[in-house]
């Protein structure tokens, strides 16, 4: 595949498409195959982390599909797309995040893939990730990718059924905060900080009496947990690059939220 082919544009057609954006997976570059390939393995990894009283919530949703709203969000990898022998992940191979606002009413001050709920006008949850992603980030989508979708999932605390979108681009341009009444920070974060054992942990959060505990990732500007915690853990475990780390670190989410530094930079 050459360099002009991988730097093509976003194209619209039916070939493996989910509503008028076609999924373009020949366009990941070497490093990104082993996750684009396996794609499918994604949701059991990250089932494997999530506590069984919530689970059992997840999949009692799925199974009656009703309630909550359809949403999307875009899960896009940035870096080279030239071949590398090896197909190594390149030390400048980074992931798209937010944080959302501290004002909000509903995961406020939370890390998160940029994303929301579907509109009437969206053409799938594709369309949806690379419009929301747009409006919270400027970022231009005519310079992604579109990969793959993951199997949609049910998030109990937002009553969202969520599709993520895996996406690359060798170059996505500039991204900033676009409404600051929406997101705090958005950061292209190195893939390789989330691979650090240093930065990762398990924290916890308690509801209805029960404690529920999961993968997180402690940068200086943001602590990633939650659904966004459990896919990047699960991504990380089905493209072979997670590394052995303390799982017996755990800790109660404000007593890690509150190590969050203030730095410009995300490590």
């Amino acid at each position: 595949m050459t360099t002009d082919e991988r730097d093509a544009p976003v194209t619209q057609g039916s070939s493996r498409s989910t509503g008028a954006v076609a999924l373009t997976p020949q366009y990941r570059p070497p490093w990104l195959a082993p996750l684009v390939d396996n794609v499918d393995q994604v949701p059991q990894a990250y089932r494997r982390k999530v506590p069984s009283e919530l689970l059992a919530a997840v999949t009692e949703a799925k199974a009656t599909g009703t309630g909550g709203r359809d949403a999307a969000v875009l899960v896009l990898f940035s870096g080279p797309g030239s071949e590398h022998p090896s197909g190594a992940l390149p030390d400048d191979a980074d992931l798209l995040l937010t944080v959302r606002a501290g004002t909000l009413r509903h995961h406020a001050g939370q890390a998160a893939f940029p994303g929301g709920a579907v509109d009437p006008g969206d053409a799938g949850p594709v369309a949806t990730a690379l419009r929301e992603a747009q409006e919270e980030t400027g970022i231009d989508p005519g310079r992604l990718h579109p990969l793959a979708t993951l199997e949609r999932m049910f998030i109990p605390p937002s009553g969202f059924h969520v599709v993520p979108v895996l996406a690359y681009s060798p170059d996505p341009g500039p991204v900033a905060v676009v409404d600051q009444a929406e997101t705090a920070i958005v950061a292209r974060v190195p893939v390789r900080a989330f691979i650090n054992p240093e930065n990762r942990l398990m924290v916890y959060r308690t509801g209805a009496g029960r404690r529920f505990a999961g993968p997180a990732f402690l940068l200086n500007q943001m602590l990633v947990w939650g659904f966004t915690g459990h896919v990047i853990s699960a991504m990380l475990d089905v493209a072979g690059w997670s590394q052995p780390w303390n799982i017996d670190d755990v800790r109660e989410v404000d007593e890690a939220m509150a190590l969050v530094g203030s730095s410009e930079e995300p490590l």
